[in-house]
């Protein structure tokens, strides 16, 4: 039996959320407010972490987005939420893509815009880079070289990157790669943030999602 990835987890629980929205909202042949959305979602989210309907890799996913609700009420959008992460893994799903050539054309794009791109420098101490605020990508040449093996991203590779991450985001899917949530402490270039892309877009927890 093969184990579930976190990706096809993570699908798999979104849009069963979506569906259950949707007959609940058909059964009661009413339009639903937002509010009564998200409780209706809560509520279920609650339900199944308690039955255990999905694999334990989302369990912290589910936790958080409880806790989200509870506070935030129709605030939390749980609805959009689960819209975002379909619409993200599933455009990676069906991405054709190889993504050691799919970081290239992303990184090709980005010089385009003009963004600061440096991928010639060993990365293993901390460093800072003088942009003058202008948005910057730092991939450590070790990474960049070895990570990639016949077009194919072979092993996951950090990229350090101060920018609007929703725009990171944003050209990232469009090249068919996820990105990771960025962490800041992790970072070995000042004023940067971590990103990681993963081979096979496999990311061991919720990417960085389109807002």
């Amino acid at each position: 039996m093969n184990s579930q990835t976190y990706n096809q987890a993570i699908l798999e629980l979104a849009l069963a959320g979506l569906a259950d929205l949707t007959t609940s909202a058909q059964a009661k042949k009413a339009q639903r407010t937002p509010a009564q959305e998200s409780h209706f979602l809560c509520n279920w989210m609650v339900e199944a972490l308690k039955e255990k309907r999905f694999s334990k890799l989302v369990a912290e996913d589910l936790t958080a987005w409880i806790r989200m609700a509870r506070s935030q009420g129709a605030g939390a959008e749980l609805k959009r939420l689960l819209e975002r992460i379909v619409y993200q893994y599933q455009t990676v799903e069906n991405s054709p893509l190889e993504l050691g050539s799919a970081l290239n054309a992303m990184i090709a794009e980005l010089t385009e815009r003009e963004w600061l791109v440096f991928t010639d420098t060993e990365i293993n101490t901390k460093l800072k880079l003088d942009g003058d605020g202008q948005s910057s990508l730092v991939i450590d040449v070790k990474e960049f070289t070895q990570h990639i093996q016949d077009k194919q991203l072979i092993k996951p590779i950090n990229l350090y990157v101060r920018a609007d991450e929703q725009l990171l985001a944003k050209i990232a899917l469009s090249h068919g790669l996820l990105v990771s949530q960025g962490n800041k402490k992790t970072s070995l270039i000042k004023h940067h943030k971590t990103y990681r892309i993963y081979p096979h877009n496999q990311q061991p927890a919720l990417c960085l999602l389109l807002v």
